[in-house]
């Protein structure tokens, strides 16, 4: 197939390298990609948000499957536009994406389903704010109700830090203040075709910045997956992944579907496990970034045909993807200064060393290249993702790789202990 996939970070590589692993030999394109990405596939020149940009090179160049990545070209509408002129897209419409690009909307879906999530207010001035902070008390979560990056939810104990975090969002709308949930998070992706789900594996992601989950919230900063310890509170995670897709994503995707906005593309539900149950966090129109980068690696058949046959409505009679048994984690270098202000333009060595350690490769977030060097560009820089037999194993695999990998003038941040 000749395939374009939309993005430049580390899920998008991934993406990128699964898809170049199959037998198949598959011509895959991308944009506007990353340094590292440029090895795997064809960079093209043309704006990944611009519906007209991306149906225009699908069609002059036959392009047999989209596959979108980040949320911005989704709720720019970008799958629609391609759906339209007849190319199969794997992402959904720019309806359907409201799932993420609103939490408002996503809260008033769940609840038409009957989705199990913490109870929420919306608030529009910093009044209501304070009035709902004092409601639900602490901890204290607050959320943009739109995109951001991953970086829009602050939990704490502080309500001041609550207030002031909800003051910078009320600039560009509504915030959501959030009953707290306690528990272990997971999260599980879908594939749709707007009718019939099916679950990948699940994974756990990292989230603050520091060891011992301190620091301040980030886009993730490690992940690991198969999740073992769900096999002590539901049996076996087959059986935890069975109870998500009837209680969690078939609902979602019956109401999306009844409201005449059919999802088409990748579900993600990020869940927390509590005393009362398993109960929904979030939800991503999209694969999820660390998450995506160590479970693909761990799929046992060709992620093409997949997303194919979600993308063109034909996922009924397929048995759920298949997964080894062995186990991946990626730890995410990012540059220093990150997430607040991240130090950018020093030049990375080590990354071929880094990738000759057996059972690892980089999935790269923001490099670029400037004649022989490779250059860190934003704050999230490099994946290193480490498959193995054992945890043990591909922790250790992951720590030989980080210590070959060096940063012009400083040091990478890094939350590894997370992963031990």
């Amino acid at each position: 197939m000749r395939i374009l996939v939309l993005g430049a970070g580390a899920r998008e590589h991934a993406i990128v390298l699964a898809l170049g692993s199959e037998e198949a030999r598959h011509e895959i394109f991308a944009a506007p990609g990353n340094a590292g990405i440029a090895r795997d596939a064809t960079i093209v020149e043309l704006d990944p948000d611009s519906p007209a940009a991306v149906t225009g090179f699908a069609l002059a160049n036959d392009i047999d499957l989209v596959v979108i990545g980040p949320e911005a070209p989704l709720v720019a509408g970008v799958a629609d536009a391609v759906r339209e002129r007849g190319i199969p897209a794997f992402g959904p419409s720019r309806a359907a994406a409201r799932l993420e690009g609103s939490k408002a909307f996503a809260k008033r879906i769940m609840e038409a389903a009957g989705v199990p999530t913490g109870r929420a207010t919306r608030a529009r001035t910093l009044d209501e704010v304070a009035a709902a902070l004092d409601d639900f008390g602490a901890p204290h979560v607050v959320k943009a109700d739109g995109l951001a990056a991953g970086k829009g939810v602050i939990v704490t104990d502080d309500r001041a830090a609550a207030l002031a975090h909800a003051e910078m969002y009320l600039t560009t709308g509504p915030v959501l203040i959030e009953e707290f949930l306690a528990g272990p998070e997971v999260s599980l992706f879908f594939l749709s075709d707007g009718d019939r789900v099916l679950p990948l594996s699940p994974a756990q992601d990292f989230k603050r910045l520091a060891d011992g989950d301190a620091g301040p919230n980030t886009g993730g900063m490690g992940a690991y997956s198969p999740l073992p310890w769900l096999a002590e509170r539901f049996g076996s995670e087959a059986a935890f992944v069975d109870l998500v897709t009837k209680e969690v994503a078939e609902p979602v995707i019956r109401q999306l579907d009844v409201e005449g906005s059919p999802f088409i593309g990748l579900l993600y539900a990020g869940l927390i496990v509590t005393d009362a149950g398993v109960k929904v966090i979030e939800f991503n129109a999209r694969f999820g970034d660390p998450e995506t980068q160590v479970v693909l690696p761990r799929l046992d058949e060709p992620l093409s045909e997949l997303l194919l046959a979600a993308a063109s409505g034909r996922l009924e009679g397929r048995d759920r993807p298949r997964f080894t048994d062995d186990k991946a984690v990626t730890v995410v270098l990012a540059s220093e200064g990150y997430p607040e202000g991240p130090l950018t333009g020093r030049v990375i060595e080590g990354t071929d060393a880094a990738e000759s350690v057996a059972g690892v490769h980089l999935a790269h977030a923001a490099t670029r290249v400037d004649g022989d060097d490779l250059i860190a560009t934003g704050g999230r820089v490099l994946n290193v993702v480490a498959v193995a037999p054992t945890f043990a194993e591909a922790r250790d695999r992951a720590y030989d790789a980080i210590r070959r990998i060096a940063l012009e003038g400083g040091q990478f941040r890094t939350d590894i202990a997370a992963q031990a």
